[in-house]
């Protein structure tokens, strides 16, 4: 009988031992991507991509992930399969789990991963939903790991709409034992169950997590300054009134003073420059942006070495 998948829905679902195999893992598929040397740990497998939203980095390091591990990917969107006249996510991912070694799926709601994963029978990623960014978080921590040389210690202030980002961050945060303040306006707090969740892991593991109204208090003493747009994909309608209560939180020049001096500055992108953000600090000597996009490709290899090798 074929042992039951391992998903990867939200950063709880992993241990620090876990995480810390996912990044030494990653280290190297890294180290052999410079090198130019190939690794074809996944051959003959194929990875199915089903997105209800628009993806430019999730999308593409995860094709180009497992092309570059020696499998293949399959995108799909909702206007190309039968789910769009009516057939259910149970029939479709018992379905796909036939033909497929693993799904990454971009949802519009956290339940709605959380039903594939229950149906599918082959491991499924969250590739983002409302509530949760893992693999987003994931490879921001690797990054961390990369710029400071180390989690313990280090503090991260996150500024802005607490949303799927900033709550994995802060799973991640009480996981690997770091500190982290997540300063937001009233009514935009980051998910009450998943701050609870956190506090009680962070007695074990010695983590802070602090929910803030001021983001000049919030940034003192920062390791690592983070933001995020300020409207998520599926609130548009809410924009307006959106830009100007969090327009006391913009990532700017006076904000990242405040920090400390060799803070880094993080964004998991796309930027809405001039809003949550300003193009000089998204562009400045601070800011790892770039380094963070990178290792999303190399993160999510390992991921998917980690779930679909032995399948």
């Amino acid at each position: 009988m074929t042992a039951a998948p391992t998903h990867l829905l939200a950063v709880h679902d992993l241990t620090s031992d876990e995480i810390l195999s996912i990044f030494r893992e990653a280290a190297a598929l890294k180290a052999m991507r410079r090198r130019a040397l190939p690794t074809q740990r996944l051959s003959g497998k194929t990875l199915g991509l089903f997105f209800e939203k628009p993806s430019t980095r999730t999308r593409v390091s995860f094709e180009t992930g497992m092309n570059q591990l020696g499998g293949q990917s399959i995108f799909l969107s909702v206007a190309d399969i039968q789910m769009r006249r009516g057939e259910t996510v149970a029939d479709t991912a018992r379905v796909l789990s036939r033909y497929l070694d693993g799904l990454v799926i971009r949802a519009y709601e956290h339940h709605a991963v959380e039903e594939w994963a229950c149906n599918a029978t082959i491991p499924v990623i969250n590739g983002l939903t409302d509530l949760h960014h893992p693999c987003q978080v994931l490879s921001d921590l690797f990054t961390i790991r990369e710029k400071k040389r180390r989690w313990k210690g280090i503090k991260i202030a996150y500024v802005g709409d607490g949303n799927n980002v900033a709550n994995s961050l802060i799973e991640g945060a009480a996981i690997m034992g770091m500190a982290i303040s997540v300063a937001c306006p009233s009514g935009y707090e980051p998910d009450a169950s998943i701050v609870e969740w956190a506090r009680e892991k962070a007695e074990r593991t010695k983590a802070s997590i602090e929910i803030l109204r001021d983001p000049y208090v919030a940034v003192k003493g920062a390791d690592v300054l983070y933001t995020d747009v300020w409207t998520s994909m599926g609130q548009e309608k809410e924009q307006t009134r959106r830009l100007k209560v969090l327009a006391p939180y913009q990532l700017n020049e006076k904000l990242v003073a405040a920090a400390h001096p060799d803070a880094i500055v993080m964004h998991c992108l796309p930027a809405h420059r001039g809003q949550e953000i300003t193009t000089d600090v998204l562009d400045g000597t601070q800011s790892v942006v770039l380094d963070q996009a990178e290792n999303r490709l190399h993160v999510q290899k390992a991921i998917l070495i980690r779930l679909l090798r032995d399948r």
